[in-house]
């Protein structure tokens, strides 16, 4: 077995230093693969706030939001038959569209590319946010063994010291999961926390990053004044993930263009909230470049 587990660690070195591709579809175990394509834009400046939602229902998921300079991006998965599927619904579910060839691979081939960095020259971590859709213990101890393969580039805890790579993977989705990454001494994910665990002992090296829903904590939609109570609260919510080094997201706030959508962006940023929610990369991306 550790012969085995050296001859695995010395493959995927290997694979950072190689200029030619590896094969087309990585198994659990083997070395990832290289994806290219050439409409991706290696020199975008990255948007440190951006957050594409549901990400793999853009015609290029991955690839796309990067072009954008998006640094935070969304899958869904369910478990069907040992694999790691990408898909909104099980109605969706396309046994081609794995976990691997969508983000796992042609993230390892653009960090090789970039010499250690999802964006040319940037050393914070690019988020992959991982919504795990049914059986979330199975479904973590299968994620958990595909990730080891590509431990080179993810962010990863290790007996109770966190390290930063490239790529942060962060599990949201079934709550189920957690269990298992908590008896963890060593594991290459993070776990997407509630507000109800502010006020608890979790510490970022569990839980990076507080989601909540917009509608379950706020009423107002961006038209009009922004209630006074209500900013107070966010203002509080966004304070109290900070002093303990956790990052904010809100999913379900409004997406359609219009001046609704850029008050209330305008009003999350100015509050702090780190990771704006949506399915629209250009208009996120418009809106985030005239901040500065």
């Amino acid at each position: 077995m550790l012969l085995t587990r050296r001859k695995a660690v010395t493959t995927l070195t290997a694979a950072f230093a190689a200029t030619v591709a590896v094969p087309a579809v990585a198994q659990a175990g083997e070395q990832p693969t290289t994806v290219r394509d050439k409409r991706d834009r290696p020199t975008v400046r990255p948007l440190r706030h951006a957050h594409a939602h549901n990400d793999y229902l853009h015609e290029r998921p991955l690839h796309d939001a990067l072009a954008h300079g998006f640094t935070s991006v969304e899958a869904d998965i369910f478990l069907v038959d040992g694999e790691l599927l990408v898909a909104h619904t099980a109605e969706e579910i396309d046994p081609s569209r794995t976990l691997r060839s969508l983000y796992l691979d042609p993230l390892f081939a653009r960090v090789r590319d970039n010499h250690g960095s999802v964006y040319r020259g940037r050393s914070r971590p690019v988020q992959l946010l991982i919504d795990i859709k049914n059986d979330g213990v199975a479904c973590y101890r299968e994620l958990d063994r595909q990730l080891r393969p590509y431990s080179r580039i993810l962010s990863s805890y290790r007996y109770g010291r966190v390290s930063h790579g490239a790529v942060m993977p962060v599990i949201s989705g079934d709550r189920a999961a957690r269990t298992p990454m908590e008896a963890q001494q060593q594991r290459y994910a993070f776990y997407d926390g509630r507000l109800d665990d502010l006020g608890t002992a979790a510490d970022t090296s569990l839980i990076p990053l507080t989601s909540s829903n917009w509608g379950s904590s706020f009423t107002w939609q961006g038209a009009g004044p922004f209630p006074a109570a209500e900013r107070d609260r966010l203002h509080t919510i966004v304070g109290s993930a900070h002093e303990r080094g956790q990052r904010v997201r809100f999913w379900g706030t409004p997406d359609a263009p219009g001046p609704d959508r850029d008050a209330l962006w305008t009003e999350l940023l100015s509050a702090g909230v780190d990771h704006l929610n949506t399915d629209d990369l250009a208009g996120l991306e418009r809106f985030l470049r005239r901040q500065v």
